[in-house]
């Protein structure tokens, strides 16, 4: 029998002067627990959206997307590189017109985390300052006189631009880990330029020395790295992610700058965050970027795994990095040529994030969006219920036989997570679990008999949880909403391979995953099978539950915008009828797939080197020149696409990097990994007639280049001395249907 008992909050919540005495805002508050709005706890959820490495006429489509992802706060770098690339010349205009960026967030019914820097990195080349304040004689990030004086010229015109914006947050930097006062100075300079926001952040991970008081800690967690040598194992920073832990840096992340710098903090930091704030995240894995030397490709489940960790941890906050990939301007990405240890995509900034670089949706998305609709449910109640691991955990990273659990409960009730998933290393399937869980007053045992976790399970059970005018006992079904109506509807989904069972009253009983309600008197309880294409929308009159394989969008009004090849399929549950029904729907259009055949126009060298040289001891990119020489170029046509279809173009490959040009300008990039590689045509800015050429350049056989276990596989199994393959290109156009009311 496994065992948790509910610890409580060992003293009353604490109130930073944040948010409740300086830079006040009604309806925002701050304490040692949670972050309220409007008066009620909230477990807010962020995700990361470079307005400057998106085209603008996606800004609004972006935004729903992330809204129906469950998304409430969209959270952005601003980088000073795009933006002033002269001094005296700032530049506002199209893609990186922040203010009209703002304005969208705001129309979307979103709040806006802003991240100035003005340091930020993000694989941007020198940290995202401009190449002539690299150039500039003065001690960079810290108080230098001179220095400041740049940032106060930047925070200056920034503030010009989003000076009046309603922003939730502001953070300055990224991981300074050594100068508490130098983010004091930074924050006293962006308020003195008419930047304000309840909330101030910087990033705690690393060890971070951070000034008390003045900033909120925020965290980050990746289940891997592109940031570390090709040969290296999985290291234990990205193991301890799929365990339960009270502790919240990831020593790991930004390790590769660390050792560059040499950081070194005058006292150990630690690794917890500040009594005055909650456990908060602004880069938990969204995905994960690739470099030349290292390419990772983390699947959906090993994304949400992390995730789902994080909320049985006690997070009040989720914050991704990234939860919608772009395309960087050209020249501005880190390299081997502006001194960073990792040579990365020129262009393509995809991250394999739950909306991709192209805006097609990533199977994260499906998986991440089931846990926000759970905070979004339940949010308010599990904000104030601290988390409690159990007695016996895990020996450490490889450990794959003790259980990961933990509970969050308010001592009445609560939610037990648990974690049976992790890359790399597949676990084996647990046997017999079975749970003795204590809530002050209250014992469950759930379920009624042992049952086995097959690997690959992530559940969060409910415990004790009030339901209208009654209590759900416990259910070994994962909780996702509840639908109001004269009687309330429980969602759960089922996990696959664990019978789902329940107690209400005392009463054990059983019930078979599908689409019809097990009517309870006080409450309907509706059991959806693991496979459930689940969409949970929040917003309009009411919260509504859907059922589709397409894409769904959505903005504050709540109407339903489907985006599919074929005429959809989108079923809405009807709470008082305890059923499904279609969802109405205008058009009669529809989308379209073609295959494109590929015009060979030059062939691939007939070798290429294994390694095109290193730097810091890690594989470099070719260099632009011997791309060309060496790359396969294909011309492709595209067929005629019908108004209002929006085109992508997908590309199955093998090789090393590939590059799309139209009229013989690089538009997007690619570091093969194994993936599909989708890219919008509109985006690219191609029109009919522009020529559209493919340049593919082959693997060596003998690359030491680190890539997922199927890419490694291709490669070995290679036909001679190099890996280059063109499996097909197909367009994908996509029509759009709206919900008719």
């Amino acid at each position: 029998m496994l065992f948790v008992a509910h610890h409580p909050w060992s003293e009353p919540p604490l109130h930073p002067r944040m948010s409740n005495d300086e830079d006040v805002r009604p309806g925002v508050s701050l304490n040692s627990r949670h972050l309220s709005l409007d008066g009620r706890p909230v477990v807010p959820v962020s995700g990361e959206l470079h307005y400057s490495r998106v085209p603008r006429h996606r800004w609004a489509e972006r935004l729903r997307q992330m809204r129906a992802g469950g998304i409430t706060v969209v959270s952005s770098y601003v980088f000073w590189l795009h933006h002033v690339a002269r001094r005296g010349e700032p530049r506002f205009d199209g893609n990186l017109d922040v203010a009209a960026f703002l304005d969208e967030v705001r129309a979307a019914g979103l709040h806006m985390m802003l991240r100035i820097g003005p340091w930020c990195h993000g694989e941007s080349r020198n940290g995202g300052f401009p190449d002539w304040v690299q150039r500039s004689p003065v001690a960079h990030r810290t108080d230098d006189p001179d220095y400041l004086e740049l940032v106060e010229e930047w925070f200056g015109q920034l503030a010009g631009q989003v000076g009046g914006a309603e922003l939730l947050g502001i953070q300055v930097e990224n991981e300074l880990y050594d100068q508490p006062g130098h983010l004091v100075t930074l924050k006293r300079l962006a308020r003195a330029a008419g930047m304000t926001a309840p909330l101030w952040t910087a990033t705690a991970w690393g060890g971070a020395d951070l000034p008390e008081d003045e900033v909120l800690p925020l965290y980050g967690g990746y289940g891997d790295g592109f940031w570390v040598d090709a040969d290296a194992p999985w290291d234990p920073t990205f193991r301890d992610h799929y365990f339960y832990s009270h502790v919240w840096d990831d020593p790991g992340i930004g390790a590769d700058l660390r050792r560059m710098h040499e950081a070194k903090l005058s006292t150990p930091q630690p690794r917890t965050p500040s009594p005055l704030f909650p456990p908060a995240t602004c880069e938990l894995g969204g995905g994960m970027a690739t470099a030349y030397h290292r390419r990772p490709w983390p699947d959906a489940l090993d994304v949400a795994a992390i995730a789902h960790g994080k909320i049985g941890n006690g997070s009040a906050w989720q914050g991704y990095y990234m939860y919608a990939g772009g395309t960087n301007p050209p020249g501005a990405q880190e390299s081997h040529a502006t001194g960073y240890p990792n040579d990365m995509p020129p262009l393509g900034y995809d991250f394999h994030a739950p909306i991709g670089e192209s805006g097609l949706l990533a199977a994260s998305h499906r998986e991440l969006r089931r846990q926000h609709a759970f905070l979004a449910a339940f949010g308010a109640r599990l904000a104030d219920m601290p988390s409690t691991l159990p007695p016996v955990r895990p020996e450490g990273v490889d450990d794959s036989s003790t259980m990961r659990y933990a509970l969050r409960s308010d001592g009445s009730g609560g939610f037990l997570f648990l974690t049976w998933h992790q890359p790399h290393f597949p676990l084996p399937p647990y046997e017999g679990a079975q749970f003795r869980v204590e809530m002050g007053r209250h014992e469950v045992t759930v379920p009624a008999a042992p049952v086995d976790i097959p690997a690959g399970t992530l559940a969060c059970w409910p415990l004790r949880l009030p339901v209208g005018d009654a209590v759900l006992d416990w259910a070994t079904a994962s909780a996702l909403t509840v639908l109001p109506g004269p009687t309330p509807t429980l969602v759960l989904v089922a996990a696959e391979g664990v019978d789902v069972t329940y107690a209400v009253d005392g009463v054990v009983s059983a019930v078979e995953p599908g689409r019809s309600p097990v009517r309870l008197g006080a409450f309907d309880l509706l059991v959806l099978p693991p496979s459930a294409p689940v969409w949970v929308d929040e917003d309009g009159p009411r919260r509504r539950l859907l059922l589709s394989g397409d894409e769904l969008r959505w903005g504050p009004d709540g109407l339903i915008e489907v985006v599919a090849i074929e005429p959809p399929s989108v079923h809405v549950y009807d709470p008082g009828a305890g059923a499904f029904a279609p969802l109405p729907l205008d058009g009669d259009r529809s989308g379209f797939t073609a295959a494109v055949t590929p015009e060979p126009v030059r062939p691939a060298a007939a070798t290429v080197p294994v390694a095109y040289g290193k730097y810091d001891g890690r594989q470099s990119a070719p260099a632009p020149e011997t791309f060309d020489e060496m790359a396969a170029v294909h011309r492709l046509t595209i067929p005629p696409i019908p108004s209002g279809v929006d085109a992508f173009l997908r590309i199955d490959w093998a090789g090393d990097v590939g590059q799309l040009r139209v009229d013989g300008r690089p538009v997007t990039d690619r570091f093969w990994d194994g993936s599909a590689w989708t890219v919008n045509l509109r985006d690219t800015g191609w029109l009919p007639g522009a020529d559209l050429t493919l340049h593919l350049l082959p693997l060596a056989a003998g690359s030491t280049v680190s890539l997922p276990p199927g890419a490694r596989e291709r490669l070995l199994a290679a036909d001679g001395q190099q890996l280059l393959a063109l499996d097909g290109v197909r367009v994908l156009g996509r029509a759009t249907w709206r919900e008719i009311v």
